[in-house]
């Protein structure tokens, strides 16, 4: 697979975009992975690089975007924290790669038994950690398929799956409520941003498409929300 240009960046669209991840992630799930020479790739990125998207995920080993979006040097950003949680410098560099460097969609990307949702779940504090997991409790407090009489903590992996779900959708909606530029960026129809989880049981990843927003309607509506 040729190794993107600015041309071929320039060219796609937010909806092509997604429908390349999705693609990927369907090679990566049927062991189909494209043959890439990567050296090759090294020498035509030493000069610059196109990415057509960002992706923001955990740090979890087995969650690399670009494995399991089977894609090559220079194709994606990828950004990775515990819990795929949002702060201000994640935001800055997502501004980067969609206003800088000319990427087209943003994916949050969680995925299933994530053990920072089990810790923010637990409500456990520890160090540098405890500040990163006050970031998932509102996803915790949030969940309400789990009555006081369940358990609401990682003992129960439907609480803990529902919650990974809800941190997702936050951070979407946080990465536009706290970023003008990208806001208007998605308002003008430049760039696109969706939630999705992996699945580590099976390598699949779900898009969740009515988090995307797209448009000006999609902005306007979310920030009512």
């Amino acid at each position: 697979m040729k190794t993107h240009t600015s041309e071929t960046q320039s060219s796609m669209t937010p909806e092509k975009a997604l429908q390349v991840l999705k693609e990927g992630n369907l090679r990566f799930v049927s062991n189909l992975k494209t043959n890439r020479n990567l050296l090759q790739q090294v020498n035509e990125t030493r000069d610059g690089q196109w990415p057509f998207a960002v992706v923001l995920s955990c740090i979890d080993s087995r969650t690399s975007a670009e494995l399991i979006f089977d894609q090559g040097l220079g194709d994606i950003f990828s950004i990775r924290i515990a819990g795929n949680i949002v702060n201000t410098d994640i935001i800055g560099s997502i501004e980067f790669a969609c206003k800088v460097a000319g990427s087209k969609l943003i994916v949050v990307l969680g995925h299933s038994k994530c053990g920072a949702i089990k810790g923010a779940c637990d409500h456990v504090e520890m160090g540098n950690l405890t500040e990163l997991l006050s970031k998932i409790q509102p996803a915790v407090y949030l969940e309400t398929k789990t009555d006081e009489s369940g358990e609401r903590n990682s003992r129960n992996p439907e609480f803990v799956e529902n919650v990974a779900n809800l941190n997702v959708r936050r951070s979407v909606k946080t990465i536009v409520d706290r970023s003008y530029i990208l806001e208007q960026m998605i308002e003008s129809g430049e760039i696109s941003i969706i939630g999705a989880k992996h699945n580590l049981d099976t390598g699949l990843v779900e898009f969740y498409e009515d988090s995307m927003i797209c448009n000006k309607v999609d902005v306007r509506a979310q920030m009512s929300y």
